[in-house]
């Protein structure tokens, strides 16, 4: 009984902050963007997960989302190379890879 009461609390709040968030994912596996959502949005429902983003510039950085800021993200743990991080401008992010 305990056990339904704490799966049940678990699944309430993660539904609350999927809810809340721009990005949630759907029973099927895939992800779903609300229309309001905003590149900050997805980066901060993203933390401590892997993603890949391009800039403007066309530069692309893989890695482990850490810090997001009112106009920075923290990408952590760079893919191939990991002893770096990189600070980006979320203003110059033109698109994010997510990996389910």
């Amino acid at each position: 009984m305990m056990k339904r009461v704490i799966v049940a609390a678990v699944l309430a709040v993660s539904i609350g902050i999927g809810s809340y968030t721009g990005v949630s994912v759907a029973a099927d596996g895939k992800f779903v963007v609300k229309p309001s959502a905003t590149v900050k949005d997805v980066l901060t429902e993203q933390m401590g997960k892997r993603v890949s983003i391009k800039t403007d510039s066309g530069e692309a950085l893989e890695g482990t989302v850490t810090t997001v800021g009112d106009q920075i993200v923290l990408i952590a743990k760079l893919t191939g190379k990991d002893f770096y991080d990189a600070v980006v401008r979320i203003d110059k992010i033109t698109s994010i890879v997510l990996k389910p």
